[in-house]
């Protein structure tokens, strides 16, 4: 090969990325190394809601496309934007790297309030596009106002700044990655119990031909068989209710040796409205088990999700 082409968004945290999984393949290969910006929907539509866009793949699809067509080799993804199910001719090389799953709330300092939940006062506004997000912030602190955001991490952070919002909920992962400065902001990262992730949050997963011969024993050898087994987890369970990034469904799964434990929420809504939040854990050795013992607690109190 006279090079490999690694192919990605351009946002910063996507950069990011790239920049990390190129370093990586750079120490397992002497190949040289190039990275190729590829812009997707999810970019262009960037100031419309998640739930006004049509299809699926959002931040994906275009990159995906320029992966079967041979215009790059390699594709970097953060693992939550991913379908669940492959385009065919397509694989999941290397999955790993996760950063912390958690959820952050950055706060203007006049809004911020350690005794209130989420350590945001009351009437504040929140911003978040996220039915998953929205879902639970109903529920532990209904007496917060949502409103839509989209943008990526250091837009989210500007608008913030200027008022838009009072307080922004943000993958704890991105925010960490891009080591920005929080300095003039509050913030409270939640907890696991208190607060679910995205499926395969903080996870990097990277995106392969099948059939290239060439690039996949490079890439195989940045997979990580645990964090495979969680994104397995996390991300089996969103399979089975066929969703995207529009299912209200939270999980955090953890390996304790041959132990596995998978936690989840799926938001109940009626009438435009969140009413409430289903939640199971399961515990087995079998991961298609444990997944499917959360998916039949969850659909078992909330039937419309079946």
């Amino acid at each position: 090969m006279k090079e490999i082409i690694v192919g990605t968004r351009g946002s910063e945290l996507a950069l990011w990325q790239a920049e990390f999984i190129k370093a990586r393949l750079g120490a397992v290969t002497a190949t040289p190394i190039r990275i190729e910006v590829i812009k997707t929907q999810g970019d262009i539509l960037d100031q419309l809601a998640f739930n006004k866009i049509e299809g699926k793949g959002f931040f994906t699809k275009e990159i995906e496309e320029a992966l079967l067509s041979g215009q790059i080799d390699v594709a970097v993804h953060s693992l939550k934007d991913l379908m669940t199910t492959m385009p065919e001719g397509l694989k999941l090389a290397a999955v790993g790297f996760r950063e912390d799953s958690r959820e952050i709330v950055l706060i203007n300092k006049a809004a911020y309030d350690p005794d209130c939940p989420l350590s945001v006062g009351s009437g504040a506004v929140v911003g978040s596009s996220s039915v998953r997000r929205q879902c639970q912030i109903a529920e532990s602190a209904p007496k917060l106002i949502l409103k839509d955001i989209r943008g990526n991490v250091p837009t989210r952070v500007r608008k913030l700044r200027e008022g838009q919002y009072d307080a922004v909920i943000l993958a704890y992962a991105g925010v960490k990655r891009l080591e920005l400065d929080l300095s003039d902001l509050e913030a409270a990262v939640l907890p696991h119990e208190e607060f679910l992730p995205a499926p395969g949050q903080g996870i990097l997963a990277v995106q392969t031909r099948e059939n290239d011969g060439a690039v996949n024993p490079i890439v195989s050898q940045l997979d990580d068989p645990e964090i495979r087994l969680q994104a397995r987890l996390e991300r089996g369970l969103l399979a089975r209710f066929a969703g995207g990034c529009q299912l209200p469904l939270g999980t955090y799964s953890r390996i304790g040796g041959k132990t596995l434990t998978l936690h989840a929420i799926l938001g109940r809504r009626k009438d435009g409205r969140w009413v409430g939040l289903a939640r199971a854990s399961s515990t087995g050795k079998e991961p298609d088990k444990v997944v499917d013992d959360t998916y039949r607690a969850l659909v078992s109190q909330q039937d419309e999700y079946a």
